[in-house]
């Protein structure tokens, strides 16, 4: 279990930016030996360097250096195509491999114990760095997610990945899918998942290769990658203020592709917050930019980095995000927003027999005691962080539209049949415009409740934020049905609308969820005059019941804590959930 001492904030909480442990239950590593993996079907994995040196900076005021060295790993025939699963959060993770044989899909389980949470593979790649005297200096051991920043290396490959663009990071993460397309390759960088390592000015070589246990059961050669590093030290002060070299920082990341979803989280959604060290240390392809999403749960992760075989594309890139319009998704990168049905619904409205959506709610989880961010005598509050995701098997997709001069819009639900056309719809309640500093968007009424509850799971106090923006922050389970593998909307940029809009449109995809971090008064639980004690955090989605599911009777989640302390100084002892140990 987790204590967690009174914090007294001035930046809202984050959630994702650094990775969260989940504890399962393990066994030895059965690993297959170099004569079976051969024989067995599936891609031809290589390790390569994308070049032979790199430079990596090393700012003053940071911990240290980041080691994205440019090294890549290599899918050639097949794809490498892992799932991720848990059957519920008192199993252990598990993985197996889907193997391409004859344009036939076989899946093959791996041992038990090869993960151990949905971050990657363990003690994937093995790293040294020794100095100009042949000194060795660094030797680690770091996770692969096969769904970092990757790009094609030959042009006859699939010009897009089928495979998402990041490892969960949420603790309660049900289902993920990894993987690396044929004829790309995948940064080999952990990213977020890793630390920064001490290194002096000077020049290093580097040696990158892939630990034992895993060339065995892949059948990867055993061919160490070589990259000369050049470390340069530099301060904050040198140019561009804190700002810009944190910015800087983050660009040395961009390696990592979103693995790191960066989960980070919607406090206020939007604008309105600085960006804090926590939130530019994080990779800048795990989507962690400025400002955006504050408060809301994960960040999406960032586009692909610049495929390193395609190079000559840089510029135009550039010129096209040049030209993007509303809507911020990476903290460099633009999106315009889903758009709504031209005009309201006509004729009667339906609610017809087809695949609807199935809201279910996430236990609680980045669980402490705030002030809730302002100055507030003598207040304490309790802050959280809770998800609803939509396990399918069709999206949610909800409309608003404006009447004239009206303050609120007139929010519909829309259905659709198996060809993706629209069946019918139902009135589902209202928009509202919120104008706080950092929300500054349109919010979708009676979403999700969230309550404190008494040992007795009787109500002793409820969180006055029942209205959201949908976004999809977090990738929950996509092995289930009609998991969406690349949702669109992915910040509240892209969904929530301006004040002027006359419509807008907000969609939960099938195997995501939207995480909200409740640490704003309002939001958040004032506890000030709650007694020490046990109680238990509810998440419920869909409270008037709205909304039209596959299923009610799911979208409640508990979440026991133990309150103590004194006024002021008050805990909160946050107890294991099953096996996930994350307060």
């Amino acid at each position: 279990m987790t204590t967690t001492r009174t914090i007294r904030r001035r930046r809202p909480l984050l959630v994702g930016t650094t990775a969260v442990a989940v504890m399962a239950v393990t066994v030895g590593f059965m690993a297959a030996t170099p004569e079976q993996a051969k024989a067995a079907p599936g891609p031809k994995l290589s390790l390569i360097a994308a070049t032979d040196s790199v430079t990596l900076t090393s700012w003053k005021e940071e911990p240290g250096v980041f080691l994205d060295l440019g090294t890549y790993l290599t899918a050639e025939g097949t794809p490498l195509e892992f799932k991720v699963t848990r059957k519920s959060y008192k199993d252990p993770v598990t993985i197996s491999q889907t193997v391409y044989e004859g344009g036939k899909a076989k899946v093959k389980a791996l041992p038990l114990g090869t993960v151990k949470d949905f971050s990657g593979l363990p003690g994937f790649t093995e790293i040294t760095l020794t100095d100009k005297a042949g000194k060795k200096v660094v030797g680690r051991a770091e996770s692969f997610c096969p769904n970092n920043a990757s790009g094609r290396v030959r042009p006859d490959a699939p010009s897009t990945s089928k495979y998402p663009e990041s490892c969960p990071t949420n603790p309660f993460t049900l289902g993920s899918v990894w993987g690396v397309e044929k004829g790309w390759a995948a940064n080999t960088y952990a990213g977020s998942y890793t630390q920064p390592v001490k290194l002096a000015a000077g020049t290093y070589t580097a040696k990158v290769g892939v630990a034992k246990k895993y060339r065995d059961l892949f059948g990867i050669g055993d061919k160490p990658a070589t990259v000369k590093v050049t470390v340069q030290e530099r301060s904050w002060e040198d140019g561009g203020g804190a700002a810009g070299a944190r910015s800087a920082t983050a660009g040395e990341h961009a390696g990592h592709g979103a693995a790191h979803q960066a989960p980070s989280a919607h406090a206020g959604h939007g604008p309105g917050h600085a960006p804090t060290p926590a939130q530019a240390g994080a990779p800048e392809t795990s989507g962690a930019g400025p400002s955006y999403n504050v408060g809301h749960g994960p960040l999406k992760a960032a586009p692909p980095a610049l495929p390193w075989a395609l190079k000559k594309q840089q510029a135009a890139r550039a010129e096209m995000q040049a030209g993007d319009t509303a809507g911020q998704t990476d903290g460099s990168r633009k999106a315009p927003a889903l758009m709504p049905m031209a005009k309201r619904p006509t004729g009667k409205a339906s609610v017809p027999d087809v695949p609807k959506p199935d809201l279910r709610s996430l236990p609680a989880y980045g669980i402490t005691i705030s002030d809730g961010d302002q100055d507030v005598p003598g207040k304490d509050y309790l802050a959280f962080s809770a998800n609803v995701w939509n396990a399918g098997p069709a999206q949610l997709v909800v409309d608003g539209f404006r009447s004239p001069g009206k303050a609120k819009m007139d929010a519909y639900q829309y259905f659709y049949d198996a060809n993706g056309k629209q069946v019918g719809y139902t009135p589902t309640g209202t928009m509202e415009w919120d104008p706080r500093p950092g929300h500054v968007h349109w919010h979708f009424t009676d979403f999700a409740s969230y309550r404190l509850l008494k040992a007795d799971q009787k109500e002793a106090v409820r969180s006055g934020k029942e209205a959201f923006c949908l976004a999809n922050t977090d990738a929950v389970d996509y092995t289930v049905k009609n998991a969406n593998w690349h949702p669109y909307n992915t910040d509240l940029a892209t969904a929530c609308g301006q004040e002027n809009s006359i419509s807008v449109r907000e969609v939960l995809d099938v195997g995501s969820g939207d995480t909200y971090s409740q640490d704003l008064p309002g939001q958040s639980f004032d506890i000030t005059d709650v007694p020490n004690g046990t109680y238990y955090i509810q998440v419920l989605a869909n409270p008037a019941k709205r909304l039209k599911e596959t299923n009610l009777d799911n979208n409640s989640a508990l979440r026991k804590i133990v309150l103590g302390g004194t006024p002021g100084k008050r805990t909160v002892t946050v107890p294991a959930h099953d096996l996930v140990n994350a307060n």
